[in-house]
């Protein structure tokens, strides 16, 4: 049956606890399956950047601690035999905190870019997946007594505002290590792996669940659609409508890239990123009346615009996912995992104007925030991951490698942390592209935009000039640059 653990994270700055499930969702299980094909793999990757080198000791150490207070650390993947219900987490009994920690030199001159470069091999590699699905790694070698850290999480695992929570017990307040996590020197001891008939005897109780509340959810569903009907026959009836609607939009294939450019896809990836203040571009949404991330997908959106017109290839509109977070103030925010709706929409990038190209993505985004069938996710997902695996993988496909571009904004801590005595300068984000051209992430961090651009190397044949269009479309936007 399915079980939700929750487990204090140990912090002194946040006393809460985060819940985990044992089973997938739906959607995390679309995630775990659509791997099938390599091109689509779900890989997190963030890169840190150090004033100094950590105590590697203290930071051990914190791992433990990290890894005692997170369960989902320690926890690996498996299956039921007849696969009745979705993928399980389960406490690895052979787990090794030093098979996911590991240390390297930086070779080159040291610096961010050569950091980015021992990343890129690291987020092409696919996971063992009989182990818990993350790496740390700690690189030593940079220029001016800089180190690196490189942080490999699945998908799976969290999405990045569920990630910020988890990494919690690996970061302080100030440098002394005031608000880190208590120290772990031993972890619990786990039980012995499930047998595969208590993998399926499990799996049976938990869908018998799972029917239960859904069909509990759906009758009362029925009841109120039944009470609207009889009283407001041509109201109830518009609404089946548009939720059937809605769901054609959300699960219709796209057969091909928007971009005439970027249309192959592959598994090599190049990752760069670059910083912002964020006061700038807070200041470019008041001058614009949009948000930050109305100025982050509309610089994003100028910057493709620049990067298909150097070869001569201009686009109207492309293909753009985006995830809408769906946390809520009822749980605190405290599930961990992944909390958020993929959601696809047409983006102009053919309009150079910024005032009118942020109204369009302003409402292009607001349409895909309104879509009824959103609140219905999961079980949509459901009815998807239930098709057989030829089907389920076609589909897959035709939903993502044909996306020209992913963005996405996580909000981080506000103020300065550190790690095992070294303060955290940088962090940047790469999401994976996951069968999309390129997958572009905000995350705010010390009032810093760090933009992480993940490009797959098949679509992007300049992953430097992308960069650079990005960047100067950025700063087209800014107010020195007015």
């Amino acid at each position: 049956m399915s079980q939700r653990v929750s487990e204090s994270n140990h912090s002194a700055s946040d006393s809460k606890s985060l819940e985990f499930e044992t089973y997938m969702s739906e959607s995390d299980t679309l995630l775990w399956v659509g791997e099938r094909d390599p091109r689509l793999r779900s890989t997190i990757v963030t890169v840190w950047l150090l004033d100094q080198m950590p105590d590697l000791e203290e930071m051990q150490s914190m791992l433990m601690d990290a890894a005692a207070a997170v369960p989902r650390l320690r926890q690996r993947v498996v299956r039921d035999p007849l696969e009745i219900a979705p993928p399980r987490w389960e406490l690895d009994p052979n787990f090794d905190p030093a098979f996911h920690f590991r240390k390297l030199h930086l070779g080159g001159t040291g610096e961010l870019r050569d950091l980015f470069d021992v990343a890129e091999p690291i987020a092409m590699q696919a996971f063992d997946k009989d182990r818990p699905l993350w790496e740390y790694y700690v690189v030593d070698g940079l220029s001016e007594g800089r180190a690196g850290v490189i942080m490999k999480l699945h998908h799976a695992v969290s999405d990045g505002v569920g990630l910020v929570k988890m990494t919690k017990s690996l970061v302080a307040v100030d440098r002394d290590g005031t608000g880190a996590g208590n120290a772990v020197r031993s972890l619990p001891v786990a039980p012995r792996a499930s047998t595969k008939q208590e993998l399926t005897r499990d799996a049976l109780q938990h869908q018998v669940e799972f029917g239960r509340k859904t069909t509990e959810r759906l009758l009362s569903g029925g009841a109120s659609f039944l009470g609207k009907l009889l009283n407001k026959p041509q109201e109830a009836l518009e609404g089946v409508r548009e939720m059937a609607g809605s769901i054609g939009r959300l699960l219709e294939p796209i057969t091909e890239p928007k971009s005439p450019l970027m249309r192959d896809r592959g598994m090599s990836l190049a990752l760069d990123g670059f910083t912002i203040p964020v006061e700038e571009l807070k200041q470019v949404g008041r001058e614009l009346t949009g948000s930050l991330n109305d100025v982050f997908v509309t610089a994003v959106s100028g910057g493709l615009r620049r990067y298909h017109e150097h070869f001569g290839k201009p686009a109207d509109e492309l293909n753009m996912m985006m995830p809408i977070n769906l946390r809520t103030t009822d749980d605190g925010g405290l599930k961990a995992g992944n909390q958020f709706a993929p959601s696809r929409m047409l983006i102009p990038v053919s309009i150079e104007d910024p005032q009118e190209l942020l109204r369009a993505v302003q409402e292009r985004v607001r349409e895909q925030r309104n879509e009824p069938a959103l609140a219905y996710l999961e079980d949509i997902m459901g009815v998807m991951n239930g098709l057989p695996n030829a089907a389920l993988d076609s589909l897959m496909e035709g939903m993502t490698t044909a996306v020209d571009f992913v963005t996405s904004n996580v909000p981080g801590p506000r103020r300065a942390i550190y790690t095992a005595g070294a303060k955290i300068l940088q962090q940047y984000p790469f999401g994976p592209p996951a069968g999309a051209a390129v997958n572009i992430t905000l995350f705010s961090y010390n009032g810093i935009c760090h933009i992480g651009i993940n490009a797959d190397r098949s679509a992007v044949s300049d992953p430097a000039l992308l960069s650079e269009c990005i960047q100067k479309s950025f700063a087209a936007l800014l107010p020195t640059e007015a």
